[in-house]
């Protein structure tokens, strides 16, 4: 069976703009070009044109050997995440075009690959040869005689045969944007790039595994060392956004230091006794605040309004030289009457409400405390707030396990229940991108015994 490599671009002076594409095909065994395609697209978006260049180079491999393998390569992180289907597709222009694009060819033919742009040259150089010649000097305008769905595909002897209609009915259906992937723990510094921007599929836990970790509740054998920023560390990376969306909203967010009640592994929220950093906790967040400032990332810090989360964000912002914003949003949930409480006395206490409020994120702690709905309701609200404040930047928000997993939820579009399934050990890091078309991407790691 060939394999072909596409290598395909696009671009809009103005986003809209006067636009155009480049697609490039190569032999895989050989390196030889066979094919190469530009237009003219007048006045439309970058994201549009790069995904008009995509189609236009499987189009023209599909014509020189329909029954080929396909590799993409571009350097669109939008295109090559969203065609790979862990991206969901927001907007509504680009999902008929990556439909288009999914039916080329059959979907376990084709892989996608992103490159940094000076590795897109050809394409990237026929995109903009297509943009000069479709435009008056200056002007904007349309050069007589440069029609919007004019076509250039040519190459060795596949010139005439990749002269394929774009029209035309293309083989295998698939939509594009299918399952979902997060990684997590040990090394996941490597591999936690994995954008998880489709809807996952959801199977309730029961309550007795569910109990294991409940949010809120201090876990046991915390950390000693402090946070792996392995997880942050891409942040700001080439790459990282396609150029057109700008840079996303970054937050990375930090689990406060061990307290006293971490090891007694105790519900400790919003309405408590609200304590402060052990000892282990204070050196915790010393660990953390080093690791950041080798980084040098952090643009801002923003703590939840409790001791132990205050204490911590104030630790790590004297050592990168930042102050510190109090959010309230970014308080824990209150517990009620199981604030001090270990999970076995809960139990013991108050069953029913506790079977309750496993079993539905509505039902509220024992004695008026927050429910996860309730407080899902509020982070969403915090979150907003903060992208809105913060955009293009990377911020340190400092605060605790229930948001922490909520934010981490919401971002991948999953059920309540998956609250119940996460563990973040204390001054553990975790890191969440938010981009200008809506989507999110999250990057986890827990695992930070190996720091020392």
């Amino acid at each position: 069976m060939r394999e072909f490599i596409v290598e395909a671009d696009g671009g809009s002076r103005g986003n809209p703009g006067p636009a155009g594409y480049g697609a490039v095909v190569t032999d895989a065994a050989t390196g030889e070009t066979l094919a190469r395609a530009s237009e003219y697209l007048g006045t439309t978006t970058n994201n549009v044109a790069e995904y008009r260049g995509l189609l236009a180079g499987l189009r023209a491999a599909r014509e020189l050997d329909p029954a080929a393998r396909v590799h993409v390569r571009m350097d669109s992180k939008l295109v090559v995440e969203q065609m790979s289907g862990r991206w969901k597709i927001k907007h509504p222009g680009l999902r008929p075009l990556a439909t288009e694009a999914a039916r080329v060819f059959p979907p376990d033919r084709v892989t996608y690959e992103w490159i940094p742009r000076d590795q897109n040259k050809q394409a990237d150089r026929l995109a903009n040869e297509a943009m000069d010649t479709g435009t008056s000097p200056g002007t904007g305008a349309p050069v007589a005689g440069a029609d919007a769905g004019a076509r250039a595909v040519t190459g060795g002897d596949a010139g005439a045969r990749a002269a394929a209609d774009v029209h035309a009915e293309p083989a295998a259906a698939t939509p594009a944007g299918a399952g979902a992937r997060a990684v997590t723990g040990g090394d996941a510094g490597a591999r936690a790039a994995a954008d998880v921007h489709a809807e996952p599929a959801a199977t309730p836990a029961g309550a007795g595994a569910r109990a294991a970790s409940g949010p809120g509740v201090e876990p046991a054998a915390p950390t000693p060392a402090g946070a792996d920023v392995r997880a942050a560390r891409v942040v700001a990376s080439p790459g990282w956004a396609p150029a057109d969306l700008g840079a996303p909203a970054t937050f990375v967010l930090l689990r406060h230091g061990e307290t006293p009640l971490t090891p007694q592994k105790r519900f400790s929220g919003s309405g408590g006794t609200d304590p402060s950093l052990s000892a282990v906790g204070r050196e915790q967040a010393e660990r953390v605040a080093a690791a950041l400032a080798r980084r040098g990332t952090i643009q801002a810090v923003v703590s939840s309004p409790l001791a132990r989360t205050r204490e911590t964000a104030g630790i790590v912002a004297a050592r990168l030289g930042l102050g510190v914003t109090v959010e309230e949003g970014l308080r824990e949930t209150d517990f009620g009457a199981w604030e001090g409480l270990t999970f076995a006395e809960v139990r013991e206490r108050h069953p029913d409400d506790l079977n309750a409020w496993l079993a539905s994120p509505e039902a509220e702690p024992t004695g008026g405390g927050e429910s996860f709905a309730a407080t899902a309701v509020r982070i969403a609200a915090t979150r907003d707030k903060l992208v809105a404040a913060h955009a293009g930047r990377t911020v340190l928000l400092v605060t605790h396990v229930t948001p922490i997993k909520t934010f981490v939820r919401l971002a991948l579009g999953a059920p309540p229940e998956s609250l119940f399934r996460m563990e973040l050990s204390a001054a553990s890091l975790s890191a969440v991108a938010y981009y200008a078309d809506g989507n999110a991407s999250v990057r986890l790691l827990n695992d930070t015994s190996h720091l020392r």
